[in-house]
């Protein structure tokens, strides 16, 4: 039964089909629950950057900006330019969903304020995966077709690498999401019925970072089966 699982390449590319359909419908469940409340109002009416400023300021981060970007659902906290960056869709809302997402990010300002020492490990990959990204199909490929498994094996280490920073992303997104739900809790932002759907936008988000893991931790699984058939 090992031998099959090893040396039968058809697992390996079913794992990766599977997990690419998952992937799809993680982003499919993010959106449809992003949509769906998007379109539910907060009774507090305060648009989604105004509430992030207001949480921002509650932990004393004054010099963090809220700025505006283009998109849809591209929020993102960006600590080089200490900015929360919140999207055409979360911006000036008023909804559940866009509070959610805008809370999240803070959360993430709020984590490199305190020293959380898995964002700090992830940041420090940061480079490590952008050459893993971008440099280890050409090395992969070239040790195939060429015969040089050394090639092969820097090829599957950066992949690795790769999936190493996903793996690290994963408690940096749930903690953000954590710390998000708590202070929308704590500082009264939204009603206990309307929490119910921003936990659901969060927790729909978290599923794409875990599809994300999976897709290429099967893809990292494929490419190690290649190689052993070629030795």
């Amino acid at each position: 039964m090992f031998d099959f699982f090893f040396n039968n390449g058809f697992f390996a590319y079913m794992l990766v089909i599977v997990t690419v359909l998952f992937a799809y419908f993680a982003q499919w469940r993010v959106n449809s629950v992003f949509k769906k409340y998007s379109g539910v109002s907060s009774r507090s009416q305060t648009p989604a950057n105004v509430v992030a400023r207001q949480i921002l300021d509650s932990y004393g981060l004054y010099n963090v900006e809220v700025v505006h970007v283009s998109g849809k659902l591209s929020d993102h906290y960006d600590p080089r330019n200490n900015v929360v960056a919140l999207s055409d869709s979360t911006f000036f809302s008023p909804s559940v969903g866009a509070i959610g997402v805008a809370a999240h990010e803070v959360g993430h300002a709020v984590q490199y304020n305190t020293n959380y020492l898995p964002i700090r490990l992830r940041a420090i990959f940061v480079p490590v995966a952008q050459f893993g990204s971008n440099s280890w199909i050409i090395f992969f490929l070239i040790g195939m077709f060429v015969g040089w498994p050394f090639f092969v094996d820097i090829g599957i280490v950066l992949f690795a690498l790769v999936v190493l920073f996903q793996l690290l992303t994963l408690p940096v997104e749930f903690n953000a999401s954590r710390r998000a739900m708590q202070v929308i809790e704590d500082q009264f932002l939204l009603g206990a019925d309307e929490q119910v759907g921003a936990r659901k936008v969060l927790s729909a988000a978290a599923l794409t970072y875990v599809a994300g893991l999976m897709v290429s931790a099967a893809q990292l699984l494929r490419l190690i089966l290649m190689s052993r058939r070629r030795d």
